[in-house]
């Protein structure tokens, strides 16, 4: 975004991170603004890609998807296709919430939510050893979870003004 955010826009990023079911009205009267004016700031802040969606947070526990992997992956021959093929993959894969490249000895760390370590070791099986492209997985099964959130930490935007001022 090539405008600096002032501190309304901090306060409403801040807001629709926390609750993205808030009302534009909701919104507004938080930051002292009124609708109008409010809804345009939204409007510029998802037109410039700072708002990429609003989602709802699910409970997977709830929903008896409480088994949480995170696999560090090597690929045999880190090839520019091989990376392309693996990356389109893993896209496909709607146990795998989070993919990054990583730097280091592994090419990946994929974060994997499933039912639980049946089915991971199925979803290992049938899906990333079956693409015919690793060397190696690593594992590491989460006990609990400390901090999870989506929230961007906007106290490092500068310049910025804390939303709780």
């Amino acid at each position: 975004m090539s405008e600096v955010l002032d501190a309304v826009d901090a306060k409403i990023l801040d807001l629709i991170q926390h609750d993205a079911g808030l009302s534009v009205a909701e919104i507004a009267e938080r930051v002292g603004l009124s609708s109008s004016p409010c809804w345009r700031r939204i409007k510029r802040l998802e037109e410039a890609g700072v708002i990429q969606r609003r989602v709802t947070i699910l409970d997977r526990e709830r929903l008896g998807l409480g088994f949480e992997v995170y696999c560090t992956v090597k690929l045999s021959l880190p090839t520019k296709d091989n990376l392309e093929f693996f990356e389109q993959a893993i896209t496909r894969l709607p146990e795998v919430v989070q993919c990054a490249t990583v730097t280091g000895a592994a090419d990946y760390e994929l974060r994997i939510v499933t039912r639980d370590m049946h089915s991971f070791d199925d979803f290992l099986r049938d899906k990333i050893l079956s693409l015919g492209l690793v060397s190696n997985i690593e594992s590491r099964i989460v006990i609990r979870a400390v901090k999870n959130t989506t929230a961007a930490p906007l106290g490092l935007v500068s310049p910025y003004v804390s939303p709780q001022s």
